[in-house]
């Protein structure tokens, strides 16, 4: 059974559990310190009229009105003060405790987040990811921050309150908060209404921000088609959603306060006109200064509650919130170090595939939609391999089996002998290092995306490797070299510059695998000579996988993979394969010009 999502989120705050305490007692004597006014009030009027409450008398025996007013207004003074201390003290204690809950969830998310399978980044939206991490996460700080707390004075408000009007009149209590079980039975139907209506709100938020995220990501596509009235029409349908969801909360939540002030006014005038007959008829049921008692706490009582809708609504808010971000935390990854994992230590870089089959829909082995074919081979340690195939042949789906992103459908992977399932995941990716064709740059300097995840490599080092990916030579041409600002991912870099500086951050990792998928892709056809030159250099001492669509890159490989349609149809080095004149002959052929195979 799912335990209820707010419940789940005082279970996390449990680590924060002394400023929990700290902030609800506060918070407690705040609201009873607050609710002294009316008593205090009443009492004086009692007391001017020589008729001064029980418990006063003991302090002082009433003889001179005056006298007890002031000590009832020094009384006074005193509630105050103490009050107002109380209020800073929760104050102080709720936000700090929300902002606190605030760092930790979204840290914790996010860590939760990046570690889960890639499986799952393929199937979500970034704007739905963002959301989760942002604004949910901003939604229980405000909770933590305002709503609880207003939770909190609206129970001690009906305690303490209770209590005083019953024990002054039950009678005119009564009547007083006749409308207390119509206005929360109204405040329950409300909140059963609108909080699936929040829920949809919070879907469409998603998918708004997933609309904004893709455009600003992809503005540069939309400049080059002249996208941008259709784009625009796009979002405003997105927008428009969103307006719709956002228009049927406000129906609902403008009409609600409107209604509670009417029971509110009921109830504060049935006190004023029953305890008005009883005190000018001399019933002896209350004084006159109770009746003012009874008419300030009566509202006091009431009043708040025209803000239990916006409390339930901030609880409904907060309840969605909260499930999304526990359903991330509590999410079992399926990718994960298995009890026995082993690190990966003193690599020689030997691959193997036995017999692995994978599809994206974990169907059966069997399948059509299978995008590897009981793939088996072997690679020797300081090896350079080439993958060869055409699109959609597998090739870069066996790079995300051998990095482990995703598992097998059937089959073994072994690195040294040693099953990638029984390797710690850490270990296993810390000695491969990944070139891929979709190269991705962060916000910051040429120097810090080289040497990214890599604090302690030296400026010398990081040089080294550009120049041998040919990037240096380009580097030296900015005005501030390596310091130089490469853009949000990398905008100010041409695809070529990018992938170089890719194969430089690779190189200096030093990894024992290497894989470069499509690495040239983006080059000029000297720098991709250049690369071709340094490819013995780049794979010196470490097992090199090299995924090429243009066969030349990967000419002088000590063997070539062939792929068709996930599928191993091929092996051997180029002149082996050109021999026997199957399909990475067809492929050589057709690149180099030659449509006639027989020629």
């Amino acid at each position: 059974m799912n335990q209820n999502p707010i419940k789940k989120l005082f279970v996390y705050i449990k680590q924060f559990k002394a400023k929990l305490i700290f902030s609800i007692t506060s918070s407690i004597f705040n609201r009873v310190l607050d609710l002294m006014p009316p008593l205090l009030v009443g009492w004086v009027i009692d007391s001017l009229n020589r008729n001064p409450p029980r418990w006063l008398t003991f302090l002082y025996d009433g003889s001179d009105p005056w006298t007890m007013a002031i000590i009832l207004a020094v009384t006074g003074v005193l509630i105050f003060a103490i009050e107002s201390l109380f209020e800073w003290m929760y104050q102080h204690g709720f936000l700090s405790l929300a902002q606190l809950v605030q760092h930790k969830l979204r840290v914790e998310a996010y860590d939760k987040l990046q570690r889960r399978e890639q499986q799952y980044f393929d199937n979500h939206r970034t704007g739905h990811t963002m959301t989760i991490l942002n604004d949910d996460v901003n939604q229980l700080e405000g909770f933590l921050s305002e709503g609880f707390n207003n939770l909190i004075q609206l129970l001690i408000l009906f305690i303490f309150s209770g209590v005083v009007l019953f024990s002054t009149s039950w009678q005119l209590a009564t009547i007083g908060l006749i409308p207390v079980p119509l206005i929360i039975i109204g405040s329950l139907v409300y909140h059963k209404i609108i909080e699936p209506k929040h829920i949809q709100v919070r879907e469409s938020v998603g998918s708004l921000n997933s609309r904004l995220e893709n455009n600003i990501g992809g503005i540069q596509v939309i400049k080059s088609f002249t996208a941008e009235d259709y784009e625009k029409g796009r979002l405003e349908l997105e927008s428009s959603n969103y307006l719709q969801k956002k228009l049927n909360v406000i129906k609902y939540t403008a009409i609600y306060v409107p209604l509670i002030r009417m029971l509110v006014a009921v109830g504060f005038g049935g006190v004023l006109l029953v305890g008005s007959y009883w005190v000018l008829n001399d019933k002896s049921i209350l004084t006159a200064g109770q009746l003012v008692l009874f008419s300030m706490m009566i509202q006091r009582v009431l009043w708040p509650l025209t803000r239990l809708g916006v409390i339930l609504d901030s609880y409904a808010k907060a309840s969605a919130s909260a499930k999304r971000i526990f359903d991330l935390l509590d999410y079992e990854i399926k990718i994960k170090d298995n009890k026995k994992a082993v690190n990966w230590d003193n690599p020689k870089g030997e691959v193997k595939f036995e017999k692995v089959f994978f599809n994206y829909n974990n169907e059966a082995i069997v399948s059509t939609s299978n995008i590897i074919n009981d793939l088996s081979f072997e690679i020797k340690p300081g090896k350079l391999i080439g993958v060869a195939g055409t699109t959609g042949a597998g090739k870069s789906t066996l790079i995300k089996l051998l990095l482990h992103f995703y598992q097998p459908t059937s089959g073994r992977i072994f690195l040294d002998g040693v099953e990638i399932r029984d390797m710690t995941i850490s270990s296993l990716r810390k000695n491969i290092s990944l070139v891929s064709q979709d190269v991705f740059l962060f916000y910051g300097t040429i120097s810090e995306n080289i040497a990214y995840a890599l604090p302690d490599v030296t400026k010398t080092q990081i040089v080294e490797a550009s120049k041998l990916a040919r990037f240096d030579d380009f580097v030296q041409t900015l005005p501030q070299k390596y310091d130089s600002i490469v853009g949000e991912r990398g905008v100010k870099l041409s695809g070529g510059q990018r992938q170089r500086l890719s194969i430089a951050r690779a190189l200096l990792k030093k990894s024992k695998i290497l894989i470069l998928d499509e690495a040239t892709s983006s080059v000029d056809t000297e720098t991709e000579k250049a690369i071709q030159q340094n490819l013995e250099q780049f794979s010196s001492g470490r097992t090199a996988i090299v995924i090429a669509h243009r066969l030349s890159t990967i000419r002088n490989a000590h063997k070539i993979l062939v792929l068709d349609k996930g599928t191993l149809v091929e092996q051997g080095n180029h002149d082996e394969l050109l021999k026997q004149n199957r399909k990475y002959a067809d492929l050589w052929h057709i690149q180099i010009g030659k449509h006639d195979l027989g020629t």
